[in-house]
């Protein structure tokens, strides 16, 4: 027996949920699946302790969605974006450039929120919606496409029939691969350590982005825990000393993290468990096949630098639902995925490329290229015609 839905998304994560519930809101009948069952709650085992920032232009697509709603009440603005370069001798900054986002909006530059949490309130959303649904435990295991239609089965062994599918599964999709998609991929040596922390000092909605060697120590805002501020810290560094941090016991790590976070926050506590995470750079060759489109990390994996992973999967869902909204009769037909294809590649090859330049920068041990960097940080930064095409760039305005 075989099913049929406008929609087959693949893969459960931030990305496909909010696809799911946008989609499903203007009206298409949507299936979602995901082989793994989402943790929905901080200290439950395998939580994904990691942070999503939500910049100016994903706002509007989650209200659309029914989201924007829900997510709002748990949201810490990120008003101010802090960049200090501490590569000297010692692990103290020696040049800092803000950048408000008062200088080219009323509002902040985005929101950040807890990723568990953003699970949980996005499946809230996608059970309210009764031509959505979401299959926990049940991945996507082959596809065979015509002109008119897609055919999906499942690892239940269940068949659907569909318009389109959306490849959401991550950075080794299986519809990609199913496709016959290739991907370049850039491996950095590099591990994140993610978790959260509470400080002295409050963080007055600052994101701070400190970089030294190994990669990019960055704080983000999050709401007071237990009335102590707090923030979310991912910590870039080579595969080796990843590993090394993150065997160390509780007192000995935060001594490690208390030095390099350079003190910008007073003293910081660990708040959570420590999760390793792969870093790598990785790009789609295309981003369509029959009747598939690849979004979020099917076509593109970047660096956790500058907010810019799962925005850059929100631009393609936009620009998927422009296209949908335009013709909804073509969904899933060869011009409507030429189209998409068309509209996104350039972005997504020049925002990877972009990234990935700015870890390699980050990474440098030697000293007098940490030096050069600094230089070039504070030069760049102080012109202003610069600063203001940095932040809509950062923002995802061409």
């Amino acid at each position: 027996m075989s099913e049929t839905c406008d929609i087959l998304i693949s893969g459960g994560g931030i990305a496909g949920l909010t696809a799911a519930a946008t989609f499903a809101a203007r009206g298409f009948s949507v299936i979602c699946v995901d082989p793994t069952a989402p943790v929905t709650a901080r200290e439950d085992a395998g939580a994904d302790l990691r942070t999503t920032a939500f910049l100016q232009p994903a706002k509007s697509l989650l209200e659309d969605a029914g989201l924007w709603a829900r997510l709002a009440p748990y949201a810490a603005p990120l008003q101010i974006m802090r960049i200090i370069d501490a590569g000297g001798a010692e692990p103290e900054p020696r040049v800092v450039r803000e950048f408000n986002a008062e200088e080219i909006s009323e509002l902040p530059f985005g929101w950040n929120l807890p990723n568990w949490l953003l699970r949980r309130e996005m499946l809230s959303r996608i059970n309210e919606l009764a031509n959505a649904e979401f299959r926990p435990g049940v991945g996507t295991q082959s596809l065979f496409t015509r002109t008119g239609e897609a055919r999906v089965t499942l690892s239940d062994g269940a068949r659907v029939r569909c318009k389109l599918v959306l490849a959401c599964d991550g950075r080794a999709s299986p519809m990609r691969e199913a496709a016959g998609i290739e991907v370049q991929t850039t491996r950095y040596g590099q591990k994140a350590l993610a978790f959260a922390v509470t400080h002295d000092l409050p963080h007055e909605n600052v994101s701070t982005e400190i970089h030294r060697t190994g990669g990019p120590f960055t704080l983000v805002p999050l709401p007071d825990l237990d009335g102590r501020p707090s923030s979310a810290i991912v910590w870039m560094e080579t595969n080796a000393n990843a590993d090394r941090l993150a065997a160390l016991d509780e007192a000995a790590f935060e001594g490690e993290m208390n030095t390099r976070s350079c003190g910008v926050l007073g003293s910081l506590k660990l708040a959570s468990r420590r999760t390793l995470w792969p870093i790598i750079s990785q790009r789609a060759e295309q981003l369509v096949g029959e009747r598939l489109a690849l979004m979020a990390e099917a076509a593109h994996v970047v660096p956790p630098i500058g907010a810019q992973g799962l925005n850059m999967s929100l631009a393609d869902l936009r620009v998927l639902m422009d296209l949908v909204e335009a013709r909804p009769e073509g969904l899933g037909d060869q011009a409507m995925l030429d189209a998409y294809e068309k509209a996104r590649h350039s972005d997504i090859k020049l925002r990877v490329s972009g990234i990935d330049l700015l870890n390699r920068a980050s990474m440098i041990e030697a000293r007098p290229l940490r030096d050069l960097r600094a230089g070039g940080l504070n030069a760049l930064y102080s012109l202003p015609q610069v600063r203001k095409m940095l932040m809509q760039m950062g923002l995802g305005v061409r």
